[in-house]
Parts: structure tokens; C-alpha cells; sequence
């Protein structure tokens, strides 16, 4: 199994993160972090954990920098090892690595299992009230614009048979930024997947600082316009 963990200014968090999923009873557990240059020395910081940590590896990304570019440059990396499982998940701890194993439990009934917090027993913690409106609304949007039968279409912690990640086919995906994440279920759907959410307990990140802005927002809406677009062509 492998966890694969896009980032960027994630240096307050990430070691910890790592130990975590490191400490986790999953069997030939394996992450890779997908850097992209961070200016805190994110990169340095996890490079400098390789040693005591096998299976943890290291892509530092030159060229555009975006979640959803690093997203696609782990699933890539994933792909070519023999991981069953492939897990994504944020590096800022509000994707909790607790959750993992029960991700990959549901993955006997499933091709996809979605970390959900809008699922009964799921929940979104101590964030502001505006950011859990705008998760509502952003939800809403993505789910019936383009169908998706899935309560938290927003979540990027997710599980991936390996072939079921082999179909989606990373290598075209196009989101540079978090609209990623509907763009691999809009595919999963398309492809027929098996998909289930699994309860999680999302919370707001204590250290560091959020990357959502007004240019990022508008540009995930516009992005899942985009596959709207493109499904009708």
C-alpha cells in the first residue's frame, strides 16, 4: 500500500504525518511526498527522513506547481510500483492517517472508497463556519453539474485499487489545482467503478497556513465547468 502526499509549505507538518503513517498496522506500508519546491524546506525535511523510513520517497517537482499536478505526478509513481492500494491524502493533517486502515478495509467491497465527512458518522471539525457553507455549496455544485452520486464529491482522501487508478489514467489528468479530485471521480464514475465513503472526522489544520484562496476557488469552479464541457464533447 501506498500514501501518496502532495505538498507544498508543509514543513510544521509533515514529519509528524510521516511517523504517523509509519506507526500505522498496515503491512508494507510505502508514501511518497510530492514537492513542489517548497520555500520552508519541506523537501529537505523529508529527504533527511529517508533513511530511517523505508518505503518513504521523495518527488521534487520542478516546472508549474499545483495540487492537482503533484496529485497526478504521485499516482504516476504509484503506478509503477506494486502497491494493491493506493491512498491520497493531504499533508496538512486534516486528512487524519487514522482513517487509513479503515479506507482499506472498505476496499473489499469497493474499487474507490472515499473518506467522507457528509456520510453518517463523518464530520468536519473546528473549521469556521464560512469554510463549512462553502464545502456544502462547492458540493453541491460539483455533484449536480456533473452527476456525481456522492455526498462529499470535495474529499481528497481517498483509496485506489491499483487497477482501478490504472483506468482512470493519470498520465491525462488535466486540474492543475484541488479539482482534481472531481476529476478522478468523474472518471472513476465513467469507468463503472465501485465507489464507497467511508466516515472520517475532517479537521481544521492547527499549523501552517491554508493554501484555499479567491483565485484558487474560482479557478476549482471553473475547472469542473470545464468537465461538463468536455463530457458533451
Amino acid at each position: 500500500m501506498m500514501v501518496v502526499i502532495p505538498t507544498y509549505n508543509e514543513r510544521e507538518n509533515i514529519v509528524d504525518l510521516i511517523e504517523e503513517i509509519f506507526r500505522l498496522p498496515v503491512p508494507r506500508i510505502e508514501a511518497v511526498v510530492v514537492d513542489d519546491r517548497s520555500p520552508d524546506g519541506t523537501g529537505e525535511v523529508v529527504r533527511g527522513l529517508i533513511s530511517s523510513h523505508r518505503g518513504l520517497f521523495l518527488i521534487e517537482r520542478d516546472g508549474p506547481a499545483g495540487r492537482g499536478l503533484a496529485g497526478r505526478d504521485g499516482f504516476l509513481f504509484a503506478l509503477e510500483s506494486s502497491a494493491d492500494f493506493v491512498v491520497e491524502m493531504d499533508g496538512d493533517f486534516s486528512h487524519q492517517p487514522k482513517h487509513i486502515p479503515e479506507l482499506i478495509r472498505a476496499m473489499a467491497d469497493c474499487d474507490v472508497a472515499i473518506g467522507s465527512r457528509l456520510v453518517p458518522g463523518g464530520s468536519d471539525a473546528d473549521r469556521p463556519g464560512w469554510r463549512y457553507w462553502l464545502t456544502i455549496a462547492a458540493n453541491f455544485y460539483a455533484r449536480t453539474l456533473l452527476h456525481l452520486p456522492v455526498a462529499d464529491t470535495n474529499s481528497g482522501f481517498r483509496c485506489f485499487s491499483h487497477e482501478a487508478l490504472r483506468v482512470i489514467h493519470p498520465e491525462s489528468l488535466h486540474s492543475p489545482g484541488p479539482s482534481i479530485v472531481h476529476e478522478t471521480l468523474f472518471r472513476a464514475i465513467n469507468q463503472k467503478l465501485r465507489i464507497c465513503e467511508v466516515p472520517i472526522q475532517f479537521i481544521d489544520r492547527k499549523r501552517g497556513t491554508s493554501k484555499l484562496n479567491l483565485s484558487r476557488l474560482i479557478a476549482g469552479f471553473f475547472w469542473v465547468l470545464r468537465l461538463k464541457f468536455d463530457q458533451k464533447n
